[in-house]
């Protein structure tokens, strides 16, 4: 019927409603074998209606629900059904099941019906004019006055004399019989009685005729007379003459509005216009009005209806028809903006999509702009368990209300629109769904250095969130050799691509996710703009099949801010709202406009919508799932100890010690030893600072970056590690300025030490390590 739930619960007294495979709502694809998102079961193409019916019916689909990768299954119960058994039952339309559906049907109906009482009102026709109107109008208000109790009155005094006559005929008739005829006098005296029974009886019928033929015409003529009396008499009293005529003028205009003649001659109204933004019910006359208004097909041809004009639970019309034979289906979308004219809404409100012809168009009009209240609460906040970034990504509502998810898998996306669209609270949507799966990598940059990423962390295991390019291409140079190792990896396996089970056997091909946020500072920067292009195209180009996810947010991806040759391998396009039809086909694909789909279309209030292209399906106007800096930090804190839990939180930068013991040497290990000493020392002297009361900055300068020679050998010694000094200044080199002896507390003359800065020249020029 109009509307079908996501997830539909069979009911054994309403008929299932099937959408053929030309006349669905669009909603964005999935993968094969996925469920469709309407929740109704698609026929096979070509297979009988009957055949279909009966399989249909003798077999409920269920619905699989995907949120951020957990797939929820609610198989319905399968009955046995009938064709031919059954019997009278109406097919109830979806809407009738609940209250807003009824509230919006309601509301439909009492727009339609006063828009439609306005409308009869001005085909009222003025015969002969008003003064002749008011004439018929008051001689038929006065015969209603009259009524036809007289009649009932005169009847009831005919049978009042008659019965009176024969009564006193009677009773002469009982007077003048003799007594010695006793049995008939006696009959002469009953018929006398009876006779004046009747009469009695008849007159006091007449007497209530009257008196309610007398109440009666009083309480019409009070209705008829009294508000023109009231009217003029308190119009006298309350304003004077000036009053006394507006009475007048209102006796007056009730008078014609009762003496209106109707058209005998057929008229037609066909200007007078019906606009489905003043309340109207969508027909297929208005929709045939429409389009020839829009230029889309010509005055004289009309629509075949597919799927007649149905009204949802939101108050939104919805039909599937088919253009005229030779007019393709881009031409309704291009003409978008003048439907909606026609109509009489915003662009906004109209939705139209190919209906897998191409002359078939699905029309969807909303009540209201969408999108423009506020959001609900993203699924996420109800999700208890993991998520699954191997599975789909809900992403958000369309228009219709209906969930629409994406998969990300081998996946790579661009997210762009004007400031202030909502790419931040769009991307959360993926990067919460990411952060929740304790096996995903995330490797976040923000160009834009605002913080809007900073909640994310600790939780990545690479971040630059002070919009650094050269940090920035450092990053992805390392992304570069984690794909290489990668690939090693897998051909060492015999894989050709990462999968989920190689992901869960080997940690090291887990899943990446490279969000790059604001990602034209990057690319323009005149020093490593170029190289970071030219590395994000090569990551992009072949990290998919190694389980590298990019997703790239800027707010317009012109060519001067992403190649084209990267832009084109991001297959996931979002665009939020733009300024201009140029902007949106810099991220949906150039001729995207042309064919209908523009971002320009979204109104500045549909915060957080835009037109996602994903699967290579058309572009579904979506709203992202919304989450507030409180559920951002409730979901990444649970996110957290899901990866504690897992063992699978970043580690962290390292010091120069982790760094050298890694190296496995014995040189190595002294040197890690020395460095580990000088930050015990160093963090002492901050702390005697901050014992002393100095301020913060005063803490922050105070330094330690000299020790003596017999300091380092003791705390060499107490790590296990017996070396000399000869054996020590051997390994670490100092300059003739390092050598120099120095005072040192407790200590009577200056001694020989070590500077930390000799350590760190010594790890990088013998390990190529940096602190």
């Amino acid at each position: 019927m109009s509307h079908t739930p996501t997830t539909p619960v069979p009911d054994p007294h309403v008929a299932t409603v099937t959408y053929l495979p030309t006349a669905r709502p669009a909603t964005a694809p999935g993968p094969d074998g996925a469920a469709s998102a309407l929740g109704g079961s698609l026929a096979p193409v070509g297979e009988d209606p009957v055949a279909a019916a009966r399989r249909i019916l003798a077999d409920h689909l269920g619905t699989d629900t995907v949120v951020a990768g957990e797939v929820m299954k609610k198989q319905a119960s399968v009955e046995e059904f009938d064709l031919d058994a059954f019997d009278d039952r109406p097919l109830i339309p979806a809407w009738m099941h609940s209250a807003e559906g009824w509230a919006a049907w309601s509301g439909q109906r009492y727009r339609a019906s006063r828009r439609g009482f306005r409308r009869w009102v001005r085909r009222q026709a003025t015969v002969n004019g008003h003064a002749a109107q008011f004439k018929r109008g008051s001689r038929r208000m006065h015969d209603w006055v009259i009524g036809f109790e007289g009649i009932q009155t005169q009847a009831t005094a005919h049978q009042a004399v008659i019965a009176t006559k024969e009564a006193r005929a009677a009773a002469r008739a009982a007077r003048w019989t003799p007594a010695m005829l006793k049995q008939k006098k006696n009959a002469a005296l009953q018929a006398a009685d009876r006779a004046q029974t009747v009469a009695v009886q008849a007159v006091e019928a007449h007497k209530k005729a009257k008196g309610y033929r007398r109440k009666a015409r009083a309480m019409r003529a009070g209705a008829v007379y009294g508000p023109a009396a009231t009217a003029i008499l308190g119009g006298y009293v309350s304003a004077g003459m000036l009053g006394m005529t507006s009475g007048a003028l209102a006796t007056f205009a009730g008078g014609a509005f009762a003496g209106r003649h109707r058209l005998d001659t057929e008229t037609d109204w066909s200007q007078d216009w019906r606009s489905l933004g003043d309340g109207d019910t969508m027909t297929a006359p208005m929709l045939d009005k429409v389009f020839a208004a829009a230029k889309v097909i010509g005055a004289e041809e009309s629509l075949h209806i597919v799927q007649m004009p149905m009204l949802d639970t939101r108050g939104a019309w919805s039909a599937i028809v088919d253009l005229p034979p030779g007019i393709p289906a881009k031409k309704a979308l291009r003409a978008q903006e003048e439907v909606a004219s026609a109509f009489g809404v915003e662009a906004a409100q109209v939705t139209l999509t190919k209906g897998g012809r191409a002359g078939r168009i699905e029309l969807y009009v909303t009540k209201d702009v969408p999108f423009s209240g506020d959001s609900v609460e993203g699924p996420l906040m109800a999700l208890e368990a993991a998520t699954n970034f191997w599975g789909r990504i809900q992403i958000g509502p369309d228009v219709r209300g209906l969930p629409i998810s994406i998969s990300v898998v081998e996946r790579s996306g661009l997210i762009g629109g004007e400031p202030g669209a909502g790419k931040s609270a769009s991307g959360n949507t993926i990067l919460l769904a990411a952060a929740l799966d304790p096996r995903v990598i995330l490797w976040l940059a923000d160009g834009k250095g605002g913080g809007d990423l900073d909640p994310f962390k600790n939780l990545c295991e690479r971040y630059e969130g002070d919009a650094d390019p050269e940090a920035f291409y450092e990053m992805l140079l390392d992304a570069i050799k984690d794909m290489k190792n990668r690939y090693a990896l897998l051909k060492k396996l015999g894989k050709r691509k990462v999968t989920e089970q190689l992901a869960n056997q080997y940690p090291e091909l887990r899943q990446k996710l490279l969000w790059v946020d604001e990602l034209m500072l990057y690319t323009t920067d005149e020093e490593f703009g170029k190289k970071i292009t030219k590395a994000l195209r090569n990551l992009v180009s072949r990290g998919r099949a190694a389980g590298i996810i990019t997703f790239c947010a800027t707010q317009k991806p012109g060519s001067d801010v992403v190649d084209t040759s990267l832009r084109d391998l991001l297959s996931i396009r979002w665009a939020l709202r733009c300024t201009t039809p140029e902007a949106s086909d810099t991220i949906l694909g150039k001729g995207a406009a042309s064919a209908g789909y523009s971002a320009k279309s979204i109104e500045p209030e549909m915060r957080g919508a835009g037109l996602l292209w994903a699967e290579g399906s058309n572009p579904v106007l979506v709203r992202a799932d919304y989450y507030d800096d409180d559920q951002i930090k409730e979901l990444l804190d649970r996110a957290y100890d899901l990866r504690a839990k897992a063992g699978t939180l970043p580690q962290g930068p390292k010091t120069l010690a982790d760094l050298l013991r890694e190296k496995g040497e014995a040189d190595a290990e002294i040197l890690a030893v020395l460095a580990d000493t000088f930050t015990a020392y160093d963090q002492a002297a901050k702390a005697q600072a901050q014992a002393e009361g100095k301020s913060e900055a005063e803490v922050e300068a105070t330094t330690l970056d000299w020790l003596p020679g017999s300091v380092l050998i003791d705390a060499l010694a107490q790590a296990g590690l017996t070396i000399t000094a000869e054996k020590l200044g051997a390994l670490v080199a100092r300059t003739d300025e390092e050598k120099k002896k120095r005072a040192w507390a407790g200590s009577a003359s200056n001694i020989a030490g070590y500077t930390l800065g000799a350590v760190t020249r010594v790890a990088k020029d013998k390990y190529g390590l940096t602190a």
